[in-house]
C-alpha cells in the first residue's frame, strides 16, 4: 500500500505509542537503516531535554528496541510497517 510522508510520520506517532512499529529509512549520509522503534518512551531519561527542536531539522525522536534513542529523518522514510502491514512512502 503506497502513502505520504505525511501518513507515514503520523503512522510512527500514533501507532508508536502503543506498539513497535517497523521503519526502514535512509540517514543523511545515504546508507539504509532497518528498525524496530516506538514513540514517546521516557526510559533513561536525564530531565534535561534537547538542545535543539527535532522538527526544525526533519527528525522524529525515537526509541530503537535493539540500541537506544534514535533520530528518524523525515526526508528518508521508505517503508513504515504497522500490525503486519506495510506501507510504501510514496514521495
Amino acid at each position: 500500500m503506497k502513502i505520504s510522508k505525511a501518513k507515514a510520520i503520523d503512522l510512527i506517532k500514533t501507532n508508536g505509542l502503543k506498539q513497535t512499529v517497523g521503519v526502514t529509512h535512509t540517514k543523511k549520509d545515504g546508507s539504509l537503516r532497518i528498525g524496530s522503534y516506538k514513540y514517546g518512551v521516557k526510559k533513561n531519561l536525564t530531565g534535561k531535554g534537547l538542545k535543539y527542536n527535532p522538527e526544525d531539522y526533519n527528525l522524529i525522536p525515537v526509541y530503537d528496541m535493539n540500541k537506544d534513542y534514535r533520530m528518524i529523518w523525515t526526508d528518508g522514510i521508505q517503508e513504515v510497517t504497522v500490525d503486519g502491514t506495510t506501507y510504501e512512502v510514496v514521495k
